[in-house]
Formats: structure tokens, C-alpha cells, sequence
């Protein structure tokens, strides 16, 4: 039988932050899904009205934090599935550094993007 192997130490910090999003996401992902296709159909979706659910804080802050969230949770699955695939040396090293690069640019944009829906910037 094969050895099971994952980059997580189970109990970590890590597999700890990866369960913790997930969870996290999983509950935002509804609430969006049901806003963005239950309450306002997709049709009735404007900029405008983009732009009024952003003004309102408590909104905007969800969707900041879910975008944070999900750049950290997606950013760290794929390294970690990478390193479960064997990567090592310089080369996860590497990898690390552009992920963790295209995350937080992936935030910053989406951060400034957020700020100029709602109006701040």
C-alpha cells in the first residue's frame, strides 16, 4: 500500500489556516451565491448597484475578507500540493516566493478595486 504523504503537519498551523478559510469561505460563498443569484438575479446585477452594496462597511469588509481569504487559501493549496508532488530545493523555494508575490498582488489589486467601488478612493 502507498505511504501517505502531505506537506501539512496534521495539528499544524498551516493545515490548521487551510481548514479555518475553507470553513470561512464556504459560509461567504453562500451568502454571495444567494445575494448575487437569489435576491438579485443575475440580470438586475449593475454597476451601480455593485457600487451601493459597496458603500455599505459591513458589506465591503465581507468582500475584502474574502478576498483575502481566498487568495491565502488558494495560494497555499497549490504550494502545498506542489510540495506534496516532490518539490524541493531552490525551486520551492522559488515557487514560494511567486506565489506568495501573486497573492498579494492578487489582494492589492482587489483591495484597490474594492476602494474605488465604494467609492473611497
Amino acid at each position: 500500500m502507498a505511504e501517505r504523504y502531505s506537506s501539512f503537519t496534521p495539528g499544524g498551523t498551516g493545515w490548521l489556516l487551510q481548514r479555518l478559510t475553507a470553513a470561512f469561505l464556504i459560509v461567504v460563498l453562500a451568502f454571495h451565491f444567494f445575494l448575487l443569484h437569489f435576491v438579485n438575479h443575475a440580470a438586475d446585477v449593475t454597476f451601480a448597484a455593485t457600487q451601493a452594496r459597496m458603500e455599505n462597511v459591513g458589506y465591503f469588509l465581507t468582500m475584502v475578507l474574502f478576498l483575502v481569504t481566498a487568495a491565502f487559501h488558494g495560494v497555499n493549496g497549490v504550494y502545498n500540493a506542489l510540495v506534496n508532488q516532490g518539490l524541493t530545493g531552490t525551486r520551492k523555494k522559488v515557487v514560494f516566493a511567486v506565489l506568495t508575490l501573486a497573492g498579494l498582488a492578487l489582494v492589492a489589486q482587489g483591495t484597490y478595486v474594492a476602494l474605488v467601488m465604494a467609492g473611497w478612493m
